[in-house]
């Protein structure tokens, strides 16, 4: 697919600051999941219907979740905005 969504190195760099810490397991790529979360709302498709360059659906669908209820999407989006 030549349509997917990468966020740049630059981009990262801004918006990590906000993510929270791992505990103990490492977390599957950052970039990748949140490059996927991004391609799923920005195409209105389901959490399973992402492609599977993201890495697997249910990855992208928890870390959406976990992310939105403890807020660092809206961190994200208030930091950027400022």
């Amino acid at each position: 697919m030549s349509d997917l969504i990468w966020l740049s190195e630059a981009q990262m760099r801004r918006i990590e600051p906000h993510f929270p810490l791992s505990h103990g397991v490492p977390r599957v790529d950052d970039r990748r999941i949140i490059s996927g979360i991004i391609f799923v709302i920005r195409n209105g498709l389901r959490w399973r219907d992402a492609p599977a360059e993201y890495g697997l659906p249910k990855t992208i669908y928890n870390r959406f979740i976990r992310w939105s209820r403890m807020g660092v999407f809206n961190r994200i989006f208030a930091a950027l905005s400022a």
